[in-house]
Formats: structure tokens, sequence, C-alpha cells
């Protein structure tokens, strides 16, 4: 149950001590005199119950964890600084003899964060207090990138997936409902499942190989069928590993004369893959060569040159999805929180002539970066005819080859993934008998066709690949590199690229307070008089400049 009450002030003699002992000041001690009560016990009501026991008071267990990811510790670490840090006890407003609390507490605290309607809430009241302090400027400059994330789980070969995606059903059941796995549970399974999945567990040939895999569908088929049954009890009826099971059989078995048959590479369907029975959001992905499972973390921060670099918002995808579509989230969000940037640094994966004229027109942002450069054959054959060569005339719905001919056909249309182009075909005949067809078509026989996005869109792209090309602009576009010592930042002193909990709703709130960590570690450094240094560059490279 939760009483609300006022952040009480730090107890006089934890003050003294506690001044004493850091005459020059300490980070957490820096962060209550400099900050304040940084959240309420009212911001979690919704969270809490009525009735029931009291509860800990909410505002001090949700600056408990943001100091836990400060120090990178675990739940039973924190717990004990708690009992044996100074800091901790002044920046908490305990007595020196307060015996602290068990490390299920903030297992349960998190538990009840992840049931909040908004996950970001604890970062957006830190942010709307830098801007009482006017260490935020709200419509200032923001710049975005992602890193991955490797899920914690291990990753394993098909054959080790299916065996072990069965092992986890039958543990869960066994514990739901183990009079009635006894009943149906053959001799063999015990056998094949009682032990984890490993390589060196597993036949060796590849007939062998298929065979007991054939045997682990069947076992999987069978088992599925068995929980359809009337006489399954409630507690087994809704297992998520049974949704586990179902997911991973329909990717990796067919049915084959009434039996389960293990697809080959080849046969394998296309689709998402579970990677593990214990976490069924993570992902396999790769990117320039690097390949994990797991997520991708978008984190956005502000780099004005006369104020700390805050990270204002923050996303976590599953690891395979693109970044295009994460640009225009994140362009959303921060208007609804009234922190829309004047101007967005983005790379490549993110812009788009989509992105650059919304942000434009909805919220007033500028999108800096390159976008994706034109690809089509035309590039690579000199002489060629690209968009650039017609004449597009948008209010009369045509376009005007070199040779001076119109075109005959003109298609809005969208694509599968929603955007909107428009597709441009010019007469058959006309393109047959043209002179210079072989530098503006590759077809034989069809006629020449175009396909671009709308006005504002294409003039957009055109605009940001010609801006790209000026040294002006790639200096200005260094800006963007700041982002990539935040990552670094938050992998080295807040473990940020491994996730800590399962399933995606989880990592997230890991990377929202990890966000925290380091927005909290660098207001104190802004405090202390530190300001944000430039690149880096090794003794080495400095000789070419000298």
């Amino acid at each position: 149950m939760l009483r609300p009450m006022e952040v009480p002030e730090v107890p006089a003699e934890t003050a003294r001590i506690a001044h004493a002992a850091f005459p020059k000041g300490a980070l957490f001690i820096r962060l209550r005199d400099e900050l304040g009560p940084l959240l309420l016990d009212q911001d979690f009501t919704q969270v809490y119950s009525g009735r029931g026991r009291p509860a800990m008071a909410p505002w001090r267990l949700a600056l408990i964890t943001i100091m836990q990811f400060v120090e990178n510790l675990s739940d039973r670490q924190a717990a004990d600084a708690v009992r044996g840090h100074l800091a901790w006890k002044y920046a908490l407003s305990l007595e020196l003899d307060h015996p602290g609390f068990d490390a299920s507490v903030l297992t349960e605290f998190r538990q009840r964060l992840l049931a909040q309607d908004n996950p970001l809430l604890m970062l957006d009241r830190l942010l709307a207090r830098c801007q009482e302090l006017g260490v935020l400027r709200p419509h200032g400059k923001l710049r975005t990138d992602s890193t991955h994330v490797m899920a914690a789980i291990r990753v394993m070969n098909r054959l080790e997936l299916i065996v072990e995606t069965m092992r986890a059903l039958l543990n869960a059941l066994a514990t739901a409902a183990p009079a009635w796995v006894q009943q149906i549970a053959p001799e063999t399974w015990y056998d094949r499942y009682a032990h984890r999945a490993e390589t060196y567990r597993l036949p060796k040939s590849e007939a062998a190989k298929q065979a007991f895999a054939d045997t682990i569908g069947q076992d999987g088929h069978d088992l599925l069928i068995l929980l359809l049954g009337d006489d399954v009890p409630e507690a087994a009826r809704q297992l998520p590993e049974t949704e586990a099971l179902r997911r991973c059989w329909k990717r990796q078995f067919i049915s084959k004369q009434g039996k389960q048959h293990f697809c080959t590479r080849e046969e394998l369907p296309k689709g998402e893959m579970l990677e593990s029975p214990y976490d069924m959001d993570a992902r396999y992905s790769t990117k320039r060569g690097r390949e994990w499972t797991g997520y991708k973390v978008h984190l956005s921060e502000t780099c004005d040159d006369d104020l700390p670099h805050l990270i204002t918002h923050v996303v976590t995808t599953q690891a395979h999805e693109q970044d295009a579509p994460i640009g225009k989230q994140i362009q959303e969000q921060l208007y609804e929180k009234g922190l829309s940037p004047q101007q967005h640094w983005v790379d490549a994966g993110y812009n788009g002539a989509e992105l650059i004229v919304s942000a434009r027109e909805q919220h007033g942002t500028e999108i800096i970066g390159p976008v994706r450069p034109n690809t089509s054959w035309t590039q690579k054959v000199e002489g060629a005819f690209d968009l650039r060569a017609f004449d597009v005339r948008w209010a009369q719905r045509e376009v005007v080859c070199p040779q001076g001919h119109a075109s005959q056909q003109w298609r809005p249309t969208t694509r599968k993934t929603g955007q909107s182009i428009i597709i441009v075909t010019f007469p058959e005949g006309t393109c047959r008998a043209c002179p210079v067809r072989s530098s503006c078509v590759r077809s034989e026989t069809r006629p020449k066709s175009l396909t671009f996005q709308p006005q504002a869109q294409q003039e957009a792209l055109h605009a940001a690949r010609d801006a790209m090309n000026s040294e002006e602009a790639k200096v200005r576009y260094q800006r963007r590199a700041g982002i990539e010592a935040t990552i670094s930042q938050g992998v080295r002193a807040f473990g940020l690229r491994r996730s800590r909990y399962i399933g995606i709703e989880k990592t997230h709130l890991q990377h929202v307070l990890t966000a925290l960590a380091v927005n909290v570690v660098r207001l104190v450094a802004w405090w202390d008089g530190e300001r944000p240094g430039g690149t880096r560059v090794s003794r080495f490279a400095q000789l070419r400049a000298a």
C-alpha cells in the first residue's frame, strides 16, 4: 500500500558526518544538493495498491535504482550500499543506523515500473528538473545513433534450439502441473530432456542428427496435442514456453507422411526465427560484419555547445528492425514531450526524404545528415540518364525525357512499406525508336519507366544528396560523431551492450536507467566545472597534423 509522503530533509547527523568525510563533495551528495528530490511518491500512485502492507517510499527506491546503475551494481550490491555507504544514506535522507532492506525489493520495484503507462517517466522527470535548473534547452541541438545489445541468453545452433525448447516447456510444466507431466511423459523423455542441450551430447553424423531431430519434432508435436486435451490443468494451459514451442516447431519442422521432419536449410521457411525459448523477443542480426542475437538501442542526446550533453530519449527495438522508421518515431515522441530540437543530426540509416519533410513541416526541425545513395544502374554507367536528366512537371503530372518526349502515364501508389511513390511510364513506340535508348533503358523491349517520391520528398532527397557533397556540410556533420562517445560511455561504464534481463520490455527499462545514470554523471561533472572535450586523436595521428 502506498502512503505518499513528502521527501524528508537529510538527517542532521548524516549531513554532518557526510560533509566531514567528503569535504570536497561526492557524486551522490552533490546530486542531492543540486537536484533536490528528483521523484515524488505521487509519481508512482498508479502502480501501487491502495490496500496492504505499507510500501517502502517509491521515491527512495527510484533513486536507489538510478544510483545502482550509476555504479553498475547488482541488486544485492545496491542493497548493501544503502546499508553501508555514507553518500547513499545522505542522498536518501536516511539515518546512519538505518538497516536498509532486502535486495528483492528492487526486483519488485522494477516490475512496478514496467506496469507504468510511460516507461520513460523517470527520465522525463529528470529532464523537466534540468529545464528548471537551466541545464537543458528544450529546442536546441540533438543527435541520434544506435548500437547492438546482446540478449542474456546462450546462442544455440538449430539442433540445440529444438532440444532446449522442448526441455524448457517440460520444466515449466513440471513446475505448474507435476502430476499431469508424470502421467503423460514417456520414460524416453527423461533421457532426452533431463540435461541441457549441448553439442557434445548430440549425435555427430549428419544422418544421425537428422533422425534425432525428427524424433524431437515428433515428441514436441505429440506434447502440443496433449496440451489441447480436456484433462490439462488450468495452470499448464497458458505457459509462455508453450507458445515458444509452437513458434519454433512452425519454422523448424514440416509434416511428411504424417511425421515431423526437421527442415534442411533449403526447406526453412522465410520469417523471423525464435533464437531461444527463454527470451522470445531476442532476434539475430548482422551489421558491417558483426553478428549478434538480442536487441538494438537508439539514444538521442543534446549537443548544445554551452550546456551538458544529456540523453533525452531512448528507444529499444529487436535486433533485426531497421533504423529508418525509428527516426520518425523519435521526432514524434520528442514533440509530445516538448523537446523537439531545432536541428537533429542523424546518419543515413535514419535519414530519408519522408523524415526530412515531416520533421520540417510538423515539428520545425532541420534534419542534418546523409541519405542513402542512389544505387541504380544509371549511376554506374557513364552517360546514362538518371531521374535528374528528366524534366518533372509536377503541376501537369507529366515527365519530359531528355529527347523532349512526354510521359504517357502518371500513377501515384504506395510500396508495401507504406511509402508514397509515383510511377511514370513513357510510350512504348517512342522509346523503341529512340536513338539514345541504351543510355535510358536496359530492357530491349519495355518502355522507360521512372519511380520517384512526391514532390516535397523528392526535392528534399535531391537537396540532401547535393548538400553532403560540399565541404561545409561535411564539417557541419562532424557534430554527429559525439554520440559515439556517449555510446562508448554507456558500454564501458554502465554495461549498455549486454542485457541484464529477459525480454524487450525489461531490456528497455535497463536502457532508460542507463540513460539516467549517464545523465547523472554528466550533470555532476558539469557542476564540478568539467566540459565536454573534443575528439581524441592518437599520438601517431597527431604527427601528420604537426
